[in-house]
């Protein structure tokens, strides 16, 4: 499961990011034009290889995240990060709706200076947007190791859409992201 140092495809990037359940991120980024994989796994923790049951416990230290392999030509780093940011909420610390706990925090574990670089400026200016009306709590921390989730997880919602959180959770937030998105998905 141990993804630690693997390299994406020459001219591709990998971004590593958690904002809830990892259903709903790789839903959403599957979508994407540009986007060549999303893996859901965990990182940001100390339990080497963790389990999704020793995860959903809290006591692991990881998030839930997903790994996005893209094409920075057609869709930039910041691109990623905004779409990020517009599905998730990055004011709750340790939750996104009923889904609590610290594997449930937003956060950007970023592979190289640049996408720090980026990752904290977008955070400081939508800090002073106006958008949210409260304080942004996404962690911004470098990636040390990512861990991909049991196979189940992969393909979560594609493979269970009738399932009654991808029906309640995900199907809404998958298909506001495709209404405020459209120009950006593949066809």
């Amino acid at each position: 499961m141990n993804q630690q140092g693997s390299q994406p495809a020459s001219g591709y990037e990998v971004a590593t990011l958690g904002g809830g359940c990892f259903w709903c991120l790789e839903a959403v980024y599957v979508e994407l034009t540009g986007v060549i994989r999303v893996a859901s796994g965990y990182a940001g923790g100390e339990v080497p290889n963790p389990s999704y049951r020793q995860v959903c416990t809290g006591t692991t230290g990881h998030a839930e995240v997903v790994q996005v392999t893209f094409d920075p030509q057609l869709i930039p780093y910041k691109e990623i990060l905004g779409i990020f940011f517009s599905v998730h909420d990055p004011t709750t610390l340790n939750r996104q709706g009923n889904d609590v706990g610290t594997q449930y925090r937003s956060i950007i574990l970023y592979h190289t200076p640049e996408q720090q670089a980026i990752a904290e400026q977008m955070i400081k200016d939508l800090a002073t947007s106006g958008k949210w009306a409260a304080p942004i709590v996404t962690q911004l921390e470098p990636l040390t190791t990512f861990y991909k989730s049991e196979d189940y997880h992969q393909d979560y919602f594609k493979n269970n859409p009738s399932q009654p959180y991808c029906r309640v959770v995900v199907s809404p937030k998958v298909n506001k992201f495709r209404k405020q998105f459209v120009a950006k998905l593949k066809t």
